[in-house]
């Protein structure tokens, strides 16, 4: 059947080239309907209950998703003339931002005094470019012991400052809103620079955080995407040894990748930068499928066939196979749709469908074209064939030692997979490269960063939150974190209340507590909130009804590992010294990030299991033998383990881009087995040969083959790993060791196994 196939499509080779243009054209028009989304939500599914609680928070109070303009004066002075005038220029241009709601500062944080029997509120630095020197030291000594802003606005060494600008993006058109305040406020630092040099500008926070995901993406497809054609365009050149297959194949990738993103924007598919790096997977799984039949092709013209001959018989030595391979491939790939962060699914998707694609231009496509170019030059014996000769020999020749120093070589690199911790750090999600790290990191280690525990403490009751017994036990939560040594500052309406009851009472420091009744706390609360101006109220900290509110626990920038045991803590702190009704979990990008780990590890490697039995019984069926089907298991499964284990000793963490490497590469590593084995099984069956001869076949016609896909597949991931988005660049160095140890597997370890199992046979397996 396979014969006639290929004869069909040589005799109709112009139809053929023409339909499958007009396939992928007809694919890659969904493209205008492809939209980026640039919001960390997306990682997170609807149903996430970390996510749910963020949300449920968030509706409750004011939005905190922010940018934070951090202000470095070179001579390390803040509380100077000049750099607070910089830092009140900022606070006033700050609220020109597109969708801003509150902007806070040190020149207008809202300072209470007493002024006899009166509660006077007002800017700390007003006009602050005409302050004495003893005005700046009295300002000095009020901010720096300040705890709402200590560690938040200003450094305790008082040599950095900040401006946080609190954005409410309408969700109307998130493409759109984002980059919008990203611009004004790069623009804003662009025209600061210029009024104010000598004082450095870093921009961080949450809408920075969302613009850099897809400047990580692009920075990437213009850096690392044409290194990658031109690494396969040099790989292809050497070992198909003609312009003709080279170029046919280059045309089979880009046709891959044009039908993948064109299928994606017909499906709806909104590209992240995980699902954006399809666009470099596909070219490595579709040089695959054209490397195998090319191979062939050109081993077959080497031994004196005609053209038509030779691609007739590689259609029909590897559609099977590429069949196989393919439909493997895309089951490992689809696996990630048990992801439990969307972006993953999409990126399984596309590549699956850009899998597909490639396998049938494998076997209409380059065929008819190859037919239609001129004739490549014929190719001797190569010393790599010669190679792979000698290997077999090897293999043969030492197949009990190599069982024997395989399987413990095996188990002990294996042993080293539960060194492994689950842990993550959200912020080195990108690399260094992109600037809003290094801004996030500066802002860590100098101010406050990006990691923080939001907690809704509920009173009960309306009004609640002027109880004293209430505050009380608020002040304590806040103290008990402060004590913590991941903590940087924490935001509680407590430290409020007591700075109220100094100044109701003539700024005496032995007034700042607690008031001791409610009904007085009321009041206070009610007096400071009638003088606050417009967008510096407290519906960030306090519910409509007043029944609840917010606690912000800032912490350095670290590994979910931490953040987790730290909120465990907390919890337990909660359980053993309030009542039930403040009890609640903490919710936050942080809270969210650092769970997403593990839920995603559980969930894979359930849909991982799926694509393994999916993958079993298809290889069992196809290779029409229990027992070979089963053995295959073998060289499919210890790569990853392997990986792993190497992993473990090597770095010890793994993140939410490795949990669905398992998966995602099961489908590439049975690629190279059941090439082999298909090649093994032919030459049992069809030719008779035993066990050592089979293998001597399988390696002198597809061993070369398997090493070209497996070098197209490891420098394609190696080029992967250079992304600025540590993500993608963790999941391809993983996935890289994954199929270097595969081929190692598939050549001194299933070959020995073969022979041990299947050695004292008949052919007829």
């Amino acid at each position: 059947m396979e014969k006639n196939y290929a004869e069909f499509i040589i005799r109709h080779k112009v139809l053929t080239i023409i339909l499958s243009i007009l396939m992928v054209m007809s694919m890659g028009f969904g493209a205008q309907f492809l939209t980026f989304t640039n919001d960390y939500r997306i990682f997170f599914g609807e149903d996430n209950p970390q996510l749910l609680a963020f949300e449920d928070l968030q509706d409750t109070y004011s939005k905190n998703d922010n940018v934070m303009f951090l202000l470095v004066p070179e001579d390390g002075k803040v509380f100077s003339n000049r750099t607070l005038e910089a830092v009140a220029w900022v606070t006033e241009r700050a609220w020109e931002t597109p969708h801003s709601s509150r902007v806070e500062s040190l020149t207008n944080y809202q300072h209470t005094s007493a002024v006899g029997d009166d509660l006077l509120v007002e800017d700390l630095a007003f006009e602050p470019g005409n302050m004495s020197d003893a005005e700046l030291a009295k300002i000095r000594n009020i901010a720096l012991n300040e705890p709402v802003l200590i560690n938040r606005l200003i450094s305790p060494e008082a040599h950095v400052t900040g401006v946080n600008i609190t954005i409410e993006l309408p969700g109307v058109d998130p493409i759109v809103e984002n980059p919008q305040v990203v611009d004004f406020v790069r623009d804003l630092r662009e025209e600061f620079r210029q009024m104010f040099p000598g004082i450095e500008v870093k921009l961080t926070g949450i809408i920075m955080m969302n613009q850099a995901f897809p400047e990580a993406s692009q920075y990437d497809m213009t850096t690392l995407f044409p290194g990658m054609m031109l690494v396969f365009i040099v790989v292809l050149y050497f070992w198909v040894k003609g312009l003709s297959g080279t170029f046919t194949t280059l045309m089979i990738i880009v046709f891959s990748i044009i039908g993948a993103m064109g299928l994606a924007g017909w499906f709806g598919i909104a590209l992240t930068p995980p699902s954006v790096a399809a666009i470099m997977i596909i070219p490595t799984m579709a040089i695959a499928d054209s490397v195998h039949v090319l191979m062939t092709y050109v081993l077959d013209m080497r031994r004196g066939e005609s053209k038509h001959e030779a691609m007739v018989d590689s259609i029909r030595v590897n559609m099977q196979p590429v069949f196989l391979t393919s439909v493997t491939t895309a089951i490992g790939f689809l696996s990630m749709n048990f992801s439990d962060a969307p972006p993953f699914h999409d990126l399984g998707n596309i590549v699956a469908m850009g899998v597909m694609i490639a396998f049938v231009l494998s076997v209409t496509f380059l065929p008819a074209m190859m037919m239609l170019l001129p004739d490549s030059h014929r190719v001797r014996e190569t010393g790599s064939s010669i190679a792979m000769a000698k290997l077999a020999e090897f293999v043969i020749a030492n197949r009990k030692r190599l069982l024997v120093t395989m399987g413990i070589g095996c188990l002990l690199l294996i042993s080293f997979v539960p060194k492994n911790e689950l842990n993550d750090d959200f912020v080195k999600y990108f690399n260094e490269k992109i600037e809003f790290r290094r801004d996030a990191d500066f802002a860590s280690e100098n101010l406050s960063g990006l990691y923080l525990i939001d907690y809704s403490l509920k009173s009960g009751l309306e009004g609640g939150v002027s109880d004293p017994d209430f505050q009380r036990n608020i002040e304590k939560f806040a103290d008990w974190y402060l004590a913590q040594p991941e903590v940087i500052h924490v935001n509680v309406l407590s430290d409020t209340f007591k700075r109220l009851n100094r100044s109701m009472h003539g700024d005496d420091q032995s007034w700042y507590k607690l008031p001791g009744q409610r009904e007085l706390a009321a009041q206070y609360l009610l007096l400071y909130e009638m003088s606050l101006p417009y967008g510096l109220d407290l519906n960030n900290q306090i519910d409509i009804d007043k029944s609840a509110t917010r606690m912000t626990v800032m912490l350095y920038n670290m590994t979910s590992r931490t953040v987790l045991a730290l909120e465990q803590r907390a919890q337990q702190w909660l359980r053993d010294n309030v009542q039930a009704s403040m009890q609640n979990d903490g919710a936050s990008p942080t809270i969210m990030f650092s769970n997403i780990g593990e839920r995603n590890i559980k969930s894979m490697l359930f849909g991982t299991t799926i694509a393994l039995i999916l993958i079993s019984m298809i290889l069992i069926f196809a290779l029409r033998s229990l027992k070979i089907g089963l053995l295959s298991l073998i060289p499919n499964l210890i790569p990853a383990a392997l990986a792993f284990g190497l992993w473990g000793i090597m770095v010890g963490q793994i993140g939410l881009a490795l949990s669905v490497v398992i998966g995602m590469t099961l489908g590439i590593v049975v690629d190279d087995t059941v090439h082999f084995l298909s090649k093994y099984l032919r030459a049992r069956r069809e030719k008779g040969l035993d066990a050592q001869d089979a293998v001597r076949y399988a390696f002198n016609t597809v061993g070369l083959a398997l090493v070209v896909t497996s070098i197209v597949l490891i420098s394609g991931f190696f080029v992967l790993s250079f992304s600025a988005f540590q993500l993608n660049s963790d999941m391809a160095v993983m996935t890289a060791v994954t199929i270097i140890f595969a081929i190692v597997a598939d050549f001194l370890l299933l070959p020995p196994l073969l022979m041990a199992l299947d050695g004292k046979e008949h052919s007829h397996v």
